[in-house]
């Protein structure tokens, strides 16, 4: 069976959609998950840091946090990324509609990263559904059912760190993870 694919948005993609991809790679593997069950990238809206490496102070949060950092290379969103992914995370309102102009069919499996963190929280998968990939497609489902169709809140986006201190890049990595390693525990949970 295909893997999980998560999409990690975000606007350059040198900051939060680096660490979140890279969070929540270690964090299924720190759970048992194996390479080939779970695809997680990136991408940003603007293209104008395409090719680069992530930003330095992202990265000395994704290594604190027993991420990696190897082989990263920024790249502008298109089409064929969302399309080849199974959850959609993004760090702003505005970018969950810069995915829905882009495939609007994208939009029951898109949400704003907070939001896909706080509507987890209660969701229980049925007993018995141990495939990542099932298990991944019906956490978002639920996801999805659980929204009703309710805007995003302010407090679910991911603050821009970009140019700021360490302890700003810092409280954003901790948001970032506040969803990563629940997200790792519901796919991986039945281990």
């Amino acid at each position: 069976m295909a893997p999980f694919s998560v999409l990690c948005v975000c606007m350059g993609n040198i900051c939060r959609s680096p660490m979140a991809e890279r969070l929540l790679v270690a964090d299924a593997l720190a759970l048992g998950g194996e390479a080939d069950e779970l695809y997680v990238h990136g991408a940003g809206t603007g293209g104008w840091h395409a090719g680069e490496p992530m930003d330095a102070q992202a990265a000395r949060q994704v290594l604190a946090r027993g991420g990696t950092v190897d082989g990263f290379k920024a790249r502008r969103l298109l089409g064929e990324h969302v399309d080849g992914s199974d959850l959609v995370l993004t760090a702003t309102v505005e970018q969950v509609e810069f995915v829905a102009a882009l495939r609007p069919d994208a939009a029951a499996r898109t949400f704003v990263f907070g939001e896909f963190g706080r509507l987890i929280r209660d969701v229980r998968l049925p007993e018995g559904l141990t495939d990542v990939y099932e298990r991944g497609v019906a956490l978002v489902e639920a996801a999805d059912r659980a929204r009703a169709g309710a805007a995003a809140l302010a407090s679910d986006e991911l603050d821009d760190p970009w140019g700021r201190a360490d302890a700003y890049f810092s409280r954003v990595a901790d948001e970032i993870h506040a969803t990563t390693l629940p997200l790792a525990r519901a796919l991986f949970a039945a281990r």
